[in-house]
């Protein structure tokens, strides 16, 4: 089996929830040793209630896999005195920690970085660490209000929405990892230095806000919601279809255009001056989705879908989660696997992302019960015996 591209890289994971320990899953993903430090009693946030199967969530089963779990209990003195043993050890330190809560422990980025001059010490914060605002914590949901996002998303007519799954934490943690990586190869490759990586929620989400920035300070235009509408591609929007689905279709390029007035048994269209070019279709936009509507409620999302792909107009169903565990292409190009858990026996997950030609992520181990690791990290790691173990555990350390 080919060696992974991360092999020999160890990550010491203090992070919880969501965004932080998701980009040290992508990490373990691609072959690093990823130490994973867990309150003692209860755990990461994403293991769920302490009474699912093997108390474990299925959240947990991926977000928590290819990695060990160590307790630790950061609160106590001796706590913050074992991670400050522990920094020396790892090539990478992730926390998402508070800026105030990791001074109030002595563990500030400076003072983590002391102990490990050649370590890379990244910090997944909602707003930084710098800034007036770096004191404040956040989740997706803030960081998707503060960041823009949710204020141009839904319907012109009624208030902003969120979207549906945690994209801002998500969008970090991808963020974070490449960050990561980027960090380590000017060190290992060029002799370089290890260093401090900042990383905000806001900001993750605030770098897909397209073009908003650069139009406000150029002419005052703020971005408003426009629904399922790009108001600047005309046509590019979701369509009922006769099986009680929806479609997306994006046709809103010249070419494109003339493909769809085609299909559509409208080639007049197309040299329409209403319609001809780009900016004249953003002027004109009603009559063309009238006219796409009619067309797509006479046949079913999956039919449409392949009119419309047939001829190479990108087109697709709206996919509940259904319709992907469903899908040859998720299945047949492994975005999907399925995987045997020992509690929830098989179950279906994202695979390790993206797919690589020569050394591909894999699935090593599901995420593990709490502290499965602890006795074997501090024994090869720091030298512990069964009476210093003892001693932690009669403490509440670990």
């Amino acid at each position: 089996m080919a060696e992974l591209p991360l092999e020999g890289i160890r990550v010491l994971d203090i992070s919880s929830v969501i965004a932080a320990p998701v980009a040290t899953t992508f990490l373990a993903d691609f072959g690093a040793e990823v130490v994973k430090v867990e309150e003692p009693t209860a755990g990461d946030f994403l293991r769920g209630n302490l009474g699912t199967p093997g108390n474990r969530s299925l959240q947990w089963a991926q977000e928590g896999r290819n990695k060990k779990s160590v307790t630790l209990d950061l609160r106590q003195a001796r706590g913050q005195q074992i991670l400050r043993e522990l920094i020396p050890q790892f090539d990478v330190v992730v926390s998402n920690h508070r800026l105030p809560t990791l001074e109030k422990w002595g563990l500030s980025p400076e003072s983590m970085q002391a102990l490990n001059p050649h370590g890379v010490f990244v910090f997944v914060t909602g707003y930084g660490l710098t800034g007036p605002y770096r004191d404040r914590g956040a989740f997706d949901r803030i960081a998707s209000a503060f960041s823009g996002l949710t204020y141009v998303s839904g319907e012109p007519d009624r208030p902003p929405v969120r979207t549906g799954f945690a994209m801002i934490d998500y969008m970090a943690a991808y963020l974070t990892a490449f960050a990561t990586v980027t960090a380590l190869y000017p060190r290992d490759a060029n002799g370089g230095r290890g260093q401090i990586i900042d990383s905000s929620l806001y900001e993750a989400g605030f770098r897909a806000s397209e073009d908003a920035l650069l139009s406000y300070s150029s002419n005052g235009m703020i971005r408003e919601r426009s629904g399922n509408r790009n108001p600047a591609l005309v046509p590019a929007s979701d369509f009922d279809t006769a099986d009680g689905r929806r479609i997306a279709v994006h046709a809103g390029t010249d070419p494109l255009f003339r493909r769809l007035a085609q299909v559509l048994g409208r080639p007049d269209l197309a040299d329409d001056p209403r319609f001809a070019t780009r900016a004249a279709r953003a002027e004109n936009p009603e009559y063309l989705y009238k006219i796409i509507g009619e067309w797509a409620a006479e046949k079913n999302a999956d039919e449409a879908t392949e009119i419309l792909s047939a001829v190479g107009i990108p087109a697709s169903p709206l996919m509940n989660v259904a319709d992907i565990a469903n899908n040859p292409h998720y299945r047949e190009r492994g975005t999907i696997v399925d995987v045997e858990d020992p509690d929830f026996g098989e179950i279906s997950m994202v695979a390790p992302l993206p797919h690589f030609s020569e050394t591909p992520g894999r699935i090593e181990t599901l995420g593990c019960a709490l502290g499965a690791h602890t006795d074997e990290i501090y024994r090869t790691l720091l030298g512990f015996d069964d009476e210093d173990l003892a001693e932690l555990r009669s403490a509440k350390v670990i």
